[in-house]
């Protein structure tokens, strides 16, 4: 078990199992101590446990990419899936969900999408003018 949380979990069989606590592995080179340490212990499947939390997302999917072997994706409903060629449309699916992009949620998002770079240029635009009318005030009045 991959975890971020400290202490041993109880319900774990503590002969035939082993927990790494991603806080034991700082920086790049604890990455790659960590993935040496699975890759010695011949597993043949992994489950990520998707969450609605961002949770150690970047581990999760780290380690399903270099790990050479069959992942299982359990969200907290208890919906799950593998991940192989022939799920790509659920994997898109999956995606699409958690990014607010499907149901109801879809429109608004997209249009919050669409209107942030124009939010953005108005933004920096207006302090671009808010600052130049300051320094030329401060320039041409007398001290």
């Amino acid at each position: 078990m991959v975890t971020c949380y400290g202490g041993a979990l109880k319900t774990l069989n503590a002969e035939n199992s082993r927990m790494y606590n991603v806080a034991d592995y700082p920086g790049p080179a604890g990455r790659t101590q960590l993935l040496a340490e699975l890759l010695t212990r011949d597993y043949t499947v992994a489950t990520i446990i998707c969450s609605a939390e961002p949770i150690m997302t970047k581990w999760k999917w780290w380690l399903a990419w270099k790990l050479p072997l069959k992942v299982l994706v359990l969200n907290e409903n208890n919906d799950f899936f593998w991940i192989d060629r022939t799920q790509w449309k659920t994997l898109i699916h999956f995606a699409f969900a958690r990014a607010g992009l499907t149901g109801a949620s879809a429109l608004p998002t997209i249009g919050r999408l669409m209107l942030f770079p124009l939010s953005l240029t108005y933004l920096i635009l207006f302090a671009g003018w808010v600052h130049m009318k300051r320094a030329l005030r401060l320039a041409f009045v007398k001290s």
